[in-house]
């Protein structure tokens, strides 16, 4: 059924890092007083039409969205990868895994290039999170570079404290150290050549703060930083100076020789991997490196490099990195295109730490319109300020915009991320995070009742937990894990949690498939189908099944 013959959007909403999660003192949903969410989950809306919850919700992590193992805690990049697909697709980690294990990335000239550089320089988040990167691919290919003849690495580490414990960068450098030890010889030298906190500096994302990929550029090229003999000696004395502070906001510093000289600045002639597997913050620092469309002025003439490659690609539209070692996942015929290829329209709204999200990566990490004239988008800029210190984010000017279209009738669906869940989550402040709940409650009532005027069906979901547990659980206790002193520990990375599953539909057509066999099973790819469903489209051979029927 097309948008002509009847005006019922079909409304997705997205809280981004809303799970699950265990109803007690670490989890801010619940701890918020978030009245229209409570109502949904229980399957009922308190402005009329068909309300149903799905129990227990939808896997956002691990093998259902298409990750190595279900240890692997899902993230907002393969959770919209997963809704846009509507099926598993095999996702970033594990392609570099296969990648590794079969040793199919060092059998290609690029690998050839990258060691024939006289320093082979390593940039990239340390940490074994799994999210945008991990220490044993690092590992893996630093043992390779020494088999094959490299004389001289540098690895530039980013901290972490965001998929992994806050204070937890110590064990990491540890554990590199160890490797180095284990490698090092007359013949081949390997060191930490710089290192900073992925929010302080690299890692930006969506051209929200250049400044911050200028911080990195600054430290990694030209060696500006606090000067410390070790990576270990400069995160203790950081971690003493501040206990405030975690892995995430480590200021950038340079680790040097006995003399005090940096040990591995990026000079002309050296090659560069940004060993991250994940894109969104990987972009700005590769176009940097590549002098193209770079966002600030280089302080100096960047290095004419023997070499720069990603480990994946990470905008495959814009070709970004030129050069990559393992091709990303390839995710054609999706919800976007399916919806287009039907001439159905769509309206899609976030602000800018999360446009990406509902766009590129809903789009099977694809640029742009697919039919800008069945298409809107529309970016909410971002506040550059902490998170914490605005946990109302953008998300009600995203919500303003997202109700305006439902309300206009013109079009078939309605696509918005509520980002405050997620981003305020990673802060670990859990003041912040209750309030920024409930304001996401009160833009979950708004576009409930845009939607309800509209006669249309209103999805609620999330695309993977985060705000539900503020404190590290201990899954295996069924509790949190507590500090030396009795203290809760606080978290700042995603969660496992499922995520909820709502559907209030205000057309009177349809009705949930309770008789669904194996809920354990199910997980947001069924998001995907689901929503092709209601828009009156063929759901694809292969695709996760849909969660709805018509009555």
């Amino acid at each position: 059924m097309s948008l002509s013959e009847s005006s019922t959007p079909v409304v997705l909403c997205i809280m981004d890092g809303v799970g699950l999660g265990p109803k007690g003192d670490g989890n801010a949903v619940h701890l918020a007083n978030t009245e229209v969410i409570d109502q949904l989950l229980a399957g009922q809306s308190p402005v009329g039409g068909d309300c149903f919850a799905l129990d227990g919700g939808l896997a956002a992590h691990g093998l259902a969205v298409g990750l190595p193992s279900d240890e692997d805690m899902g993230n907002s990049e393969v959770g919209h990868n997963a809704m846009g697909a509507g099926r598993i697709v095999r996702q970033g980690a594990g392609l570099v895994d296969d990648g590794i294990s079969s040793g199919a990335i060092y059998e290609g000239d690029l690998w050839r290039d990258l060691c024939a550089g006289e320093t082979f320089h390593f940039i990239g988040l340390l940490s074994d999170g799994n999210v945008h990167s991990h220490e044993d691919h690092l590992h893996a290919l630093i043992k390779r570079a020494a088999a094959d003849g490299v004389k001289k690495v540098r690895v530039h580490a980013l901290t972490d404290g965001r998929d992994v414990s806050g204070r937890s960068a110590l064990t990491y450098f540890a554990r590199l150290e160890a490797l180095f030890e284990s490698l090092r010889s007359d013949s081949f030298d390997c060191r930490v050549a710089s290192g900073g906190g992925r929010m302080f500096m690299t890692m930006d994302r969506y051209g929200a703060d250049w400044e911050m990929v200028l911080r990195g550029w600054r430290c990694h090229v030209l060696g500006v930083g606090e000067r410390f003999l070790s990576a270990s000696d400069a995160v203790r004395e950081l971690y003493e100076r501040d206990e405030s502070v975690n892995d995430q906001w480590l200021p950038g510093f340079v680790v040097t020789d006995d003399s005090g000289e940096p040990n591995g600045i990026i000079k002309s002639g050296d090659s560069v991997l940004f060993f991250n597997f994940r894109g969104d913050r990987a972009i700005e620092i590769s176009r940097a490196f590549e002098n193209r469309g770079c966002g600030f002025d280089y302080p100096e003439p960047p290095p004419n490099l023997r070499c720069f490659a990603g480990m994946m690609s990470y905008d495959g539209d814009d070709h970004v990195p030129q050069r990559y070692l393992v091709n990303p996942p390839v995710i054609d015929d999706t919800l976007g295109q399916r919806m287009a290829a039907s001439n159905r329209r769509s309206f899609v709204v976030a602000e800018t730490q999360k446009f990406g999200h509902v766009t590129y990566f809903f789009n099977g990490n694809r640029s742009g319109y697919i039919n800008e004239s069945l298409e809107k988008y529309v970016e909410v800029p971002s506040d550059n300020v902490p998170f914490e210190t605005a946990p109302a984010m953008k998300a009600v000017e995203v919500t303003e915009a997202a109700c305006a279209a439902v309300l206009s009738g013109g079009w078939d669906h309605v696509r918005v991320n509520l980002a405050n869940g997620d981003m305020v989550g990673h802060t670990g402040d859990m003041g912040a995070t209750i309030t920024a709940m409930e304001v996401v409650d009160d833009c979950v009532s708004g576009l409930l009742s845009a939607t309800a005027k509209a006669g249309g069906v209103f999805v609620l979901t999330a695309d993977h937990g985060n705000a539900d547990e503020m404190f590290q659980w201990n899954s295996k206790k069924g509790d949190y894990k507590f500090d030396e002193d009795g203290g809760t520990l606080v978290s700042t990375a995603h969660s496992k949690n499922r995520v909820p599953f709502v559907v209030v539909d205000f057309s009177g057509r349809y009705k949930l498939l309770v008789e669904v066999d194996d809920k354990e099973e199910l997980g947001l790819p069924s998001i995907g189908s689901t929503i092709l469903k209601m828009c009156g489209v063929a759901v694809p051979a292969g695709w996760s099944r849909p969660l709805v029927t018509r009555r």
